[in-house]
């Protein structure tokens, strides 16, 4: 049992640390938490979307371009948190030429757009205009999470533009989770399954699109105890120390910075995918053809998180063996759905893992 004396000076030293971390966070401004500061340009823009060329930080070692696409419900911005924990920064390191395609914040406007239009259109003029500056036919496509089932949809319908096939945290067989049966896991899929389709309907009819502050409190909701006391202890924790509130903070912008998922895109992700689970099945219509996962003829490379709740691991999984191709890989990473992109244990294993097989094939 601590004596007095001992309580009396924690107590002091607590004081110290909230009024360091007062005087910090007095001092700090926005610029400050900046997050996705790789330097990049843009070289193609079309409605809302834009697609960038990072600049590149070393000399090429792969000559095939990737592009990045990230999902809807999100931003890509995740990829590139801060300079010490950024695969995009870790891959152009590496002597990778990496673009990105920034899907830009949707509003009412967009209500209408669709899978198809994101896939086939907007996705679609991007591997273009890649392949034309890179004199190349096809480029790599590296998707992650949403992202992942764009890449794949495009890659299956057009297996000709594409070289390589990375996949990170990405969604195959949406009723896998209940084969794992894992504690913990899978409570996305679960919500989605439990809204019958005319909820679904209800909802997009009255806002226009998939709200992403929704989006934002299921995913809490997820997790509530560490979402309730965040604030409470992990912050307490790196109050007083600069490097690490800032590491903090740039989670928490990214984090409330979720876009609005366009309407009927919404319905179709969460019908057609999570709820009828259209995609493993060989039964996913996009523009009247039908996603054939056995087209998928090109290397494909899958990427999961061992203690990933958002998307359990056995639905990344399932895509080995419906694939086309005999040269499937999967890389099994420490940490969670976020964490394998920003946690210290991934940075020396996630980059350098794409980077090595890319080259291999390259």
């Amino acid at each position: 049992m601590a004596s007095t004396s001992e309580v009396i000076s924690d107590i002091a030293g607590m004081g110290s640390r909230f009024m360091r971390g007062t005087q910090l966070l007095n001092a700090m401004r926005d610029q400050d938490v900046t997050i996705a500061a790789t330097p990049k340009d843009e070289v193609w823009r079309e409605d809302k979307v834009v697609l960038y060329r990072f600049r590149p930080l070393a000399e090429a070692r792969v000559r095939t371009p990737v592009l990045l696409c990230y999902g809807l419900i999100g931003r890509w911005t995740m990829a590139d948190l801060q300079d010490d924990r950024s695969l995009v920064r870790n891959l152009l390191k590496l002597g990778l030429d990496v673009y990105v395609v920034d899907w830009g914040n949707p509003t009412r406007a967009d209500r209408w757009l669709t899978l198809d239009d994101y896939i086939e259109g907007y996705l679609g003029d991007c591997v273009h205009e890649i392949a034309r500056r890179a004199g190349l036919e096809r480029v790599t496509l590296l998707g992650i999470c949403e992202g992942g089932v764009f890449t794949i949809c495009y890659a299956a319908l057009h297996p000709e533009r594409v070289k390589n096939l990375v996949l990170t945290i990405t969604p195959v067989d949406f009723h896998a989770d209940m084969a794992e049966s894992r504690a913990g896991h899978g409570f996305l899929n679960l919500w989605t399954r439990s809204l019958p389709p005319e909820a679904i309907d209800r909802l997009i009819d009255a806002h226009g699109n998939l709200p992403g502050e929704l989006m934002g409190a299921v995913f809490s909701l997820m997790t509530p105890m560490r979402s309730l006391l965040k604030y409470n202890l992990d912050m307490l924790d790196v109050v007083d120390d600069e490097k690490k509130l800032l590491n903090f903070l740039r989670m928490e912008k990214w984090l409330a910075d979720r876009p609005d998922h366009p309407g009927e895109a919404a319905k179709q992700w969460l019908k057609d995918l999570y709820q009828q689970n259209r995609l493993v099945k060989n039964e996913m219509q996009l523009g009247g053809r039908t996603v054939d996962l056995g087209r998928l003829g090109m290397p494909v490379l899958n990427v999961y998180a061992k203690d990933d709740h958002i998307i359990p691991p056995a639905t990344s999984r399932a895509l080995a063996g419906k694939v086309g191709t005999k040269d499937y890989s999967e890389l099994a990473l420490p940490g969670g759905h976020v964490g394998v992109f920003v946690g210290g244990r991934s940075q020396g294993l996630l980059a350098p893992g794409i980077a090595d097989w890319l080259a291999r094939r390259d």
